[in-house]
């Protein structure tokens, strides 16, 4: 069984946020959790292996996900950054043809069903 290197990494939350990506997704995307907060040692930890991928920030819409997605910011600027539509507050609970949808506007292949 061999390997595939996966090129693309979206960071997300928490495990029901990944749940809901994983959901829309249609092709192979490392996804990792903070699971709310990130220290600085695991998000330097974190830059130097995503250093030659494609890294996508989704949080939530909310204060929690603000302050996480400023220190991505900070300390990683080459990541693009994902929102959802405040309305909805969190990715776990939008609906899939929404976080289809923004998804999608970032290159993301997503199931056509969803849209």
């Amino acid at each position: 069984m061999s390997v595939v290197e996966v090129g693309k990494v979206l960071i997300v939350e928490g495990k029901s946020d990944k749940k809901k990506v994983l959901t829309v997704i249609n092709e192979p995307i490392e996804i990792i959790c903070t699971n709310g907060t990130i220290s600085v040692t695991k998000l330097d930890e974190l830059i130097d292996e995503l250093f030659f991928k494609d890294v996508y920030v989704l949080v939530d819409a909310d204060d929690a996900g603000e302050r996480l997605r400023k220190q991505f910011r900070r300390e990683f600027p080459e990541a693009s950054h994902i929102y959802i539509d405040k309305t909805y507050r969190e990715v776990a609970t939008a609906p899939d043809h929404h976080v289809a949808s923004v998804l999608l506007s970032a290159n993301i292949d997503v199931d056509a069903k969803f849209l």
